[in-house]
């Protein structure tokens, strides 16, 4: 349902996407990473709630550029990868929607920064991982650009991890994983519902199955008795 509501948007408001968004998302992360070298911005750009309403306002958007890691090998890659996705679910989707989804996520992150005093894009950034894996669960990436593995496998540690995070982490990070969880669910929730129903629906026929060999084998003992 949610899905034929951006159709309508799309028809009317698609003009105004941002094409390539993520390429602009990557080079913003090695700019900050390669700028913090001369001088300490990151803390300019990070979202905390408290100065965005003294009227810093640019913090609601420029934390999506903050690197990771301070590791240029670990930041290459993982602005790389987050690069890849999100170009494949632009081909996918369309830039519009791709707009719409990484928009969502920033929303649910602010409220998520304003609930618990600050947040960072880690969260969105995993939100966008799942988003990937549930349309191409068996793309395969190297691991530590050795090992092959599919990307199905990594999102299960995925979910491990913002189920971890919400028993056991902190309040801010509990709030975290689960609104950052808010664009998955606009998006994937109905195909989920849809999924979770056909697999009662296999297992009760399996079942009826089965239970119907079962009675007919009472039967014939019955019967055999007889």
């Amino acid at each position: 349902m949610f899905l034929k509501f951006l159709d309508k948007l799309e028809r009317k408001f698609g003009k105004y996407a941002i094409k390539g968004i993520m390429l602009y998302i990557a080079i913003g992360n090695l700019a900050v990473f390669l700028l913090n070298f001369m001088m300490p911005i990151q803390s300019h750009l990070r979202l905390i709630p408290s100065l965005v309403l003294k009227g810093q306002v640019w913090r609601l958007v420029t934390y999506v550029f903050i690197p990771p890691q301070t590791s240029i090998l670990f930041i290459l890659f993982t602005v790389y990868f987050y690069y890849m996705i999100g170009t494949t679910l632009e081909r996918e989707w369309g830039s519009f929607k791709l707009n719409i989804y990484y928009l969502v996520g920033m929303i649910a992150t602010t409220i998520a920064a304003f609930i618990t005093g600050g947040s960072d894009a880690t969260h969105l950034n995993l939100s966008l991982f799942l988003a990937f894996a549930y349309m191409f669960p068996n793309y395969e990436i190297l691991l530590f650009f050795i090992l092959p593995i599919k990307i199905k496998y990594l999102a299960w540690l995925n979910v491990a991890f913002i189920g971890f995070t919400v028993l056991f982490g902190p309040l801010s990070s509990k709030v975290a994983a689960l609104v950052s969880l808010a664009n998955f669910i606009l998006f994937f929730g109905n195909d989920m519902i849809e999924w979770i129903r056909n697999r009662r629906r296999s297992y009760n026929k399996r079942k009826d199955y089965f239970r119907q060999i079962e009675e007919g084998r009472r039967a014939n003992e019955r019967n055999m008795r007889k």
